[in-house]
């Protein structure tokens, strides 16, 4: 039984190495390809693979993680499986949480994604060793959830900002900044900025 793929990415170029590795496997075609996430959707609806090789990163427009979780509203949705390059723990599990049935990075050799096609058409969770423990340890220990604004204001200390320069460009006062930060401090469990910016990079939060 043949498995039908539909290719997401916004690299031209990417989406012709995977072509080419997917029409040398037995057994797997690919019956299109979409360079956006808007695209993916329309065309998962259309064509109804059983497979859908995804990107999180699709340039504008919407990403991979929400053209996951629309592609699994779809009526007899496609398993959907995500090939990227990023492997941050929030990225991770929010493409498991949008419905994705695996996450593997670019990587990997070229029978790992045609071994990861077939499992993800049969049902099976896609995840190599290590991101599977990062996803176990994810659910285990949820991700802190940062207000926008003590986002806005960790991402300016990661740009180096002082307090009175976040306060200026937040149209604060310095005692909010510093207010905002202490949250930061205690949802991230760190007692530092540079920790603090270490922490959130690592989970994908700025």
């Amino acid at each position: 039984m043949t498995t039908t793929v539909l290719l997401v990415d916004d690299h031209p170029v990417v989406r012709s190495g995977l072509r080419a590795v997917l029409d040398s496997a037995d057994g797997v075609r690919v019956i299109g390809e979409a360079a956006t996430g808007e695209e993916a959707i329309a065309l998962a609806a259309h064509l109804r693979p059983d497979v859908v090789l995804c990107d999180l990163r699709l340039g504008e427009g919407i990403d991979g993680i929400r053209a996951t979780s629309e592609i699994r509203a779809l009526e007899d949705p496609p398993a959907v499986l995500i090939l990227t390059t990023f492997d941050r723990d929030a990225e991770i599990l929010g493409a498991i949480e949008a419905g994705a049935a695996g996450y593997l990075l670019k990587d990997v050799d070229p029978e790992s994604i045609v071994d990861g096609i077939r499992r993800a058409a049969n049902g099976d969770v896609v995840l190599a060793p290590d991101l599977a423990s990062r996803v176990l340890r994810g659910i285990r220990s949820p991700l802190p959830k940062l207000t926008d604004r003590e986002i806005e204001v960790l991402g300016l200390v990661a740009q180096g900002s002082a307090n009175k320069e976040i306060a200026r460009a937040l149209f604060v006062t310095e005692a909010t900044v510093k207010t905002h930060l202490v949250h930061i401090f205690t949802k991230l469990g760190v007692e530092s900025r540079a920790r603090a910016i270490h922490v959130a990079q690592e989970r994908g939060l700025i």
